[in-house]
């Protein structure tokens, strides 16, 4: 593995596209680690360029620095990042644990601050320590398996928004439903019991749906 790289704060700036100035201001927010010291003479590595990129990728979708920020305290102190952005702790899913490198060998390529800061935006990805932490093994391995087959990653994170946004909304029905027509002393036990069965009937609709849309598709018979 190639040795991580220094720089001077001037370096830096220049490698990240920004001014001194905006890196000075950047580490007294605390948006990035403080530097190695050598002397009067402060040292940044690779990970303070990578999260500068990170960091002008969230602002450009949106992000306030104040929201960055506590993105940043949330990476240095290993809170919970799928909490922070309102995920919650998953229920059934496993949590992955990474070193960037094998998150780059899973999408060669694809890693790119822009997909970075559209991960984190999901709440797919969090940082603890120098590990990377993917919220879902399973969604984690169909990511990885649909770059493999060509599909950039940037569709399939834009993809994941747009089911992310019918999941909300079906989650939303299906809580209604089970809460207005059990009785109210079960509380969220009803919801865990009846949970596999809802997960049941998007699953046969989805895959209806696709056999409606793949039928319609089809040439019809002259």
């Amino acid at each position: 593995m190639a040795e991580t790289r220094e720089y001077r704060m001037e370096e830096l700036a220049k490698a990240a596209g920004i001014t001194v100035r905006t890196v000075r201001f950047y580490r007294e927010r605390g948006l990035i680690p403080p530097p190695r010291r050598e002397g009067r003479i402060a040292w940044y590595d690779d990970h303070h360029l990578a999260r500068l990129r990170t960091i002008a990728a969230l602002l450009e979708r949106g992000h306030t620095l104040s929201g960055i920020a506590e993105l940043a305290e949330a990476f240095e102190n290993g809170r919970d990042v799928g909490e922070l952005l309102g995920i919650g702790e998953p229920t059934e899913e496993t949590p992955v644990r990474l070193t960037p490198e094998e998150l780059a060998d899973r999408f060669a390529g694809e890693v790119t601050p822009e997909n970075l800061a559209a991960a984190l935006d999901l709440g797919y990805l969090g940082t603890d320590g120098d590990e990377i932490v993917h919220v879902s093994r399973r969604l984690l391995d169909v990511s990885s398996a649909l770059v493999r087959e060509g599909i950039p990653l940037s569709a399939v994170l834009e993809a994941g928004q747009r089911v992310r946004e019918h999941a909300d909304a079906l989650a939303e029905l299906f809580i209604t439903i089970i809460r207005t027509h059990t009785p109210a002393e079960a509380g969220d036990v009803s919801i865990d019991r009846l949970r596999p069965l809802a997960k049941s009937v998007v699953e046969a609709e989805l895959s209806m749906a696709l056999d409606r849309r793949l039928a319609s598709e089809k040439p019809e018979d002259i």
